[in-house]
């Protein structure tokens, strides 16, 4: 089903989507919280609504899965699923910051098989296909090749006094940009300890995978897509010669974290 003339039409579809979003960027639109610390606006509805229909006219068999659409179990019988976050990032899209992507995932049998974000600030189109590869504007990626965990760098706000040996580097709002940033070597490793959303990272692990990264939720698990309750409990990308190091190092953490769920 990934081949490279469906990735090709996707791209297409959500670069209409992308354009879209950058349009309204700067004008007048309706904001609210769907819960608190958790906004969207009236943009995120517009672009999830031309997301699905032309995903759905391309491929009627596949199911659906977006932030911003009501969930439907339907979705669990089927083998293909797309899976949409229309705006990633929506809090630097409301504060016209850069840091926002349209994310789109076609996913086959629990995994990603095609991903595509668009940042059309930052004209950055990032696509991959399972056994395809993952590319950026046209250039192919790679992880980087660190295998020291000291060091590494890796994109946060701030570091806690147990990461200091650590580098930030800067961190767009969108998870699945600086997921991408792995994928593009210009960080070594991305880590959450929290649950977080399938629509989240699921075309942005397809890249980091198809560049080279391991990725696993928090504790070194593997990622299985499509699930009843779609969300992971954290996610781990790193280039393959730091995960281990990297996972260890938060594994404390994760597991008093993951305990008080």
């Amino acid at each position: 089903m990934a081949d490279a003339a469906l990735l090709e039409q996707v791209t297409a579809i959500t670069a209409e989507a992308a354009a879209l979003a950058h349009a309204r960027w700067h004008g007048d639109f309706a904001t609210w919280e769907k819960a608190p610390g958790n906004p969207v606006c009236e943009v995120d509805l517009t672009v999830d609504r031309l997301l699905r229909d032309r995903l759905s006219a391309l491929l009627p068999e596949a199911g659906w899965l977006s932030e911003e659409t009501a969930d439907d179990a339907v979705r669990l019988a089927r083998r293909l699923v797309w899976i949409v976050d229309p705006i990633d990032g929506t809090r630097d899209y409301i504060r016209r910051r850069d840091g926002w992507a349209v994310s789109v995932a076609l996913v086959e049998d629990c995994q990603p098989v095609l991903g595509v974000l668009d940042a059309p600030v930052r004209q950055q189109r990032w696509t991959a296909r399972a056994g395809g590869g993952a590319w950026l504007n046209g250039a192919r990626l790679a992880v980087s090749t660190r295998s020291d965990f000291a060091g590494s760098r890796t994109p946060v706000d701030a570091l806690p006094k147990a990461d200091r040996d650590l580098l930030m580097v800067a961190k767009p709002n969108s998870i699945a940009l600086r997921m991408a940033m792995v994928a593009a070597g210009e960080a070594d490793f991305l880590a959450t300890i929290r649950w977080g959303n399938e629509w989240d990272v699921a075309a942005s692990i397809l890249l980091a995978r198809e560049a080279g990264a391991t990725v696993t939720d928090a504790i070194g698990r593997k990622l299985r897509f499509n699930q009843p309750r779609p969300q992971f409990f954290g996610v781990m990308a790193a280039a393959p010669g730091i995960h281990a190091a990297a996972v260890e190092r938060l594994r404390e953490r994760a597991i008093v974290a993951l305990g008080k769920r």
